[in-house]
């Protein structure tokens, strides 16, 4: 129930969470590719930006577009063996890490690997894919190249480089990577920052790991894009009360809790 109806004396108040600063668009991880000619530094600029940004409290996904095909498998290996004898996809698991193997009809969009294969980060930083239409911040560097790989039509957004250009567009030197993680901050992780989701139980406030507080606010900002009249919300309550002859309240009270384990 939206608005801002006071819980009943009748029951108890069951689950409550707040949305906070909601941006209008539905929150989609971002993607920034960072392109360049060969021998321009892209790897090595992407190698600076991962944990400047990491030590600012964000969790990055990279990846790297490769138009010759590549092995990461190693011949001989049981998944290599898996792999060889028809299976359409092998994921190797561990207790640290998580690799998957698949095969694919046609090179995958960017769009179509942060749908089908990344969830849980802030940011998608990809090495590569010019021809894409997501903003692309170019690296480049004046003894090395004569021009631009990319223009503002191109979905360009910055250039890193020795060298000034008055194109339009944002400029950093080479080395500015505090300068550039600012600008992706600002321009694109900001609004993520400034949100603020709480959950109460009873009056009592529940920690959420970040996984459940994205899940809350997709799950939430989903549900309001089919209602009339919640355009561009800035604050949102929701109370479920539940009556004190729910199976949820009694299992609680059997417990001496007022509320089942799960929600």
């Amino acid at each position: 129930m939206l608005g801002e109806k006071e819980p009943s004396q009748n029951f108890p108040l069951f689950h409550f969470f707040q949305y906070s600063n909601i941006p209008k668009e539905f929150n989609v991880i971002p993607i920034i590719s960072i392109v360049g000619k060969s021998d321009s530094g892209k790897t090595t600029f992407i190698e600076k930006l991962v944990p400047e940004l990491t030590r600012r409290g964000y969790s990055i996904a990279t990846v790297k577009h490769d138009v010759h095909g590549f092995e990461v498998d190693q011949e001989g290996k049981d998944s290599w063996r898996h792999k060889r004898a028809g299976a359409h996809m092998v994921v190797i698991s561990s207790p640290n890490k998580v690799a998957l193997i698949r095969d694919v009809e046609k090179d995958l969009t960017l769009e179509e690997i942060r749908e089908k294969l990344v969830q849980d980060v802030d940011l998608i930083l990809s090495e590569g894919y010019k021809k894409d239409v997501q903003p692309k911040i170019e690296i480049f560097r004046k003894e090395k190249h004569k021009k631009l790989l990319c223009t503002k039509e191109d979905n360009l957004i910055a250039i890193v480089s020795n060298k000034r250009f008055r194109v339009g567009v944002s400029c950093f030197f080479l080395d500015d990577v505090k300068g550039v993680a600012n600008y992706i901050e600002k321009n694109y992780l900001t609004s993520k920052r400034e949100e603020e989701i709480s959950l109460k139980i009873d009056g009592k406030k529940v920690p959420m790991t970040q996984f459940v507080q994205s899940f809350v606010a997709r799950t939430v900002k989903g549900m309001l894009t089919s209602l009339k009249g919640c355009d561009n919300p800035r604050q949102i309550e929701i109370r479920i009360e539940v009556p004190s002859d729910s199976p949820l309240t009694q299992e609680g009270a059997g417990r001496g809790r007022r509320v089942s384990k799960n929600i």
